[in-house]
């Protein structure tokens, strides 16, 4: 499962996570550090990636589009990038079920 990690998420995340989640990336390192979130749906659908994001906006999309893209909300407040990664690790089965199941559009994290 390939992510792309919204601006309110630290880019640090990728290298952190490559491992479990190879060919992420953040929006700053694609160019869309500022972009609207149409830009940044729009790149996950034509690169394969699940958007990851603490945004409300993505999860609702998520529900009305359906995929894809895939969107994983993340419904922590301000958290440290350690937190962020161990959310993400601690739930990496579920990721993996959830990439695999087609009609999914939508994850919860935590």
């Amino acid at each position: 499962m390939k992510l792309l990690f919204d601006e309110n998420l630290s880019h640090y995340l990728v290298g952190r996570l490559e491992v479990l989640f190879p060919h992420s990336v953040h929006v700053r390192d694609v160019g869309l550090e500022r972009a609207d979130d149409r830009a940044i749906w729009a790149y996950a659908v034509a690169h394969d990636h699940a958007i990851v994001s603490k945004d409300e906006d993505f999860a609702e999309r998520a529900l009305l589009e359906g995929p894809p893209p895939k969107v994983v909300w993340i419904r922590i407040g301000n958290c440290t990038t350690p937190t962020a990664d161990a959310l993400l690790r601690s739930h990496c089965e579920d990721l993996v079920a959830f990439a695999a199941d087609t009609e999914a559009a939508l994850i919860v994290l935590p």
